[in-house]
């Protein structure tokens, strides 16, 4: 039974608001109601959208929420991997689609300060326009915006060198549950004084508060790229060659992703307009780049680190990009997944961490454990090796939405993580779809914490319910 909001929050909304600012029924466009994985759901009559302009806005709506004991579910890009952008029956839609802008770029600084409805390629080109890098950076930088990326704190394609998205903020502005608004927009390398609450909310999933505003971490722009994709013939090769790659460097490997033989063939087979960079047939592929300031000098130096890797017998091939779209096509190989509806209409896809050494092992049990449990599945990995990023993507052919065996995968996928007391959420999230899953990467006793913090925060428990924990 669908439930509908008091007609007088509905009311007092539109009177803070303004009438354009609230959404209800036939003006709620189906964006709302889906995310990158999910379905659409059948229509909610019931479900109210508020778009705030500006946090003092946002501040009078958690108030009203507050007072009214109102459920709120805040909402990004819909770009989300794990259903916590997705309404609940009765839950107050908060789009920061109109919270949005670059406020300041300080160059002395080395800082910028964005609205949280900013989309990530926005920030990322502002940045760019100034001779700076903003080094989070992920396949959905068009859509995604920057509050969803530190809420979920978001990994992507640059960990390896600048970190999770943890690591490029310096400071936030945050609205709490009944409307507080918590500012400390810090600019400062170095700062202890006292607690660093900004570490509450990146990665709570908007559960303990709503990112208003955000003061990033620049680095300097990058004068020149190299970019290779390796064949590898084992999995101790691919570790072995990250560490090789890591040394030479001294520090500016910015990448290193690796393809497992399985998904370099789905993707350069089955997927039209995708063609292969190396011949198929070897067991793993890796693509990794160097991020420097003098091609003069960086190319010589990649060039021999590949040679070098090549005598060594850590690769059997390697292909180098020589020009910016070359490199881009590889990174369209290896960002291909956001296309994988066209090959598997029903698909289970995980995002787990686990110790960089176990993860070779952990792919070949997995294999045979999916294929004793459903014979004919398919499966594909790929992931952030360099920074323990795994993902797994899984169908079984033949199924349809009703008989797809999602459950049973999950099973198979985090029991076994747990043996390896891995992460079952690398930089996506836990949401909705992993909740039930937490206790396989998380302690009773940490999670009896994250439950206080949880109470202290939102009392109510009206941010986000239902997301991480119930």
């Amino acid at each position: 039974m669908t439930q509908t909001l008091p007609p007088t929050l509905i009311d007092e909304l539109r009177h803070v608001l303004g009438p354009e600012a609230v959404l209800v029924g036939d003006d709620i466009s189906p964006r709302y109601r889906q995310d990158y994985f999910s379905p659409l759901p059948q229509a909610s009559l019931g479900l109210v959208v508020v778009r705030p302009r500006d946090t003092g806005q946002l501040a009078a709506i958690m108030r009203l929420c507050h007072a009214h004991r109102q459920p709120v579910v805040t909402q990004g890009g819909m770009t989300g991997l794990s259903g916590g952008a997705l309404p609940g029956d009765g839950e107050l839609i908060l789009s920061l689609e109109r919270l949005r802008g670059i406020e300041e770029i300080d160059e002395a600084a080395g800082t910028m300060t964005v609205l949280a409805g900013t989309p990530l390629q926005q920030a990322q080109e502002a940045a760019a326009a100034r001779g700076f890098l903003l080094a989070i950076d992920l396949g959905a930088r068009g859509s995604c915006q920057v509050g969803g990326n530190v809420a979920t704190n978001a990994g992507g394609n640059r960990v390896i060198r600048y970190g999770m998205t943890r690591g490029q903020v310096l400071g936030l502005e945050v609205v709490l549950a009944d409307g507080t608004v918590l500012s400390s927009l810090n600019k400062m390398l170095k700062d202890n004084a006292g607690y660093d609450l900004k570490q509450l909310f990146i990665g709570s999933e908007g559960t303990l508060g709503v990112v208003t505003r955000v003061v990033l971490r620049l680095e300097p722009l990058p004068e020149a790229v190299q970019t290779a994709l390796c064949a590898v013939d084992s999995y101790q090769q691919v570790v072995a060659l990250l560490h090789h790659a890591q040394r030479r460097l001294s520090g500016r490997l910015s990448a290193f992703e690796v393809m497992w033989s399985d998904f370099y063939d789905a993707v350069t087979s089955r997927i039209p307009g995708q063609r292969p960079s190396l011949p198929p047939g070897s067991p793993f592929y890796v693509l990794l780049d160097l991020q420097g300031a003098d091609a003069q000098t960086d190319a010589p130096l990649f060039e021999r680190l590949l040679e070098q890797a090549l005598a060594d017998g850590l690769i059997s091939d390697a292909v180098v990009a020589r020009s910016v779209r070359e490199a881009q096509s590889f990174w369209e190989l290896r960002d291909s997944p956001g296309r994988f509806s066209m090959i598997w209409p029903q698909l289970a896809s995980f995002d787990i961490s686990l110790p960089i050494g176990a993860i070779g092992e952990f792919v070949e049990r997995l294999r045979r454990r999916l294929t004793q449990a459903l014979p004919g599945c398919e499966a594909v990995h790929f992931g952030h090796i360099g920074d323990s990023n795994l993902h797994v993507c899984v169908a079984v052919p033949g199924t349809s939405a009703e008989t797809f065996p999602e459950h049973e995968i999950k099973d198979l996928v985090y029991d076994l993580l747990r043996d390896y007391r891995g992460s079952i959420s690398a930089e996506h999230g836990v949401g909705r779809h992993k909740k039930d899953y937490l206790g396989h990467s998380r302690s009773p006793e940490e999670i009896a914490v994250m439950r206080s913090v949880k109470a202290a925060l939102d009392p109510l428990g009206i941010l986000n319910p239902g997301r991480v924990f119930d």
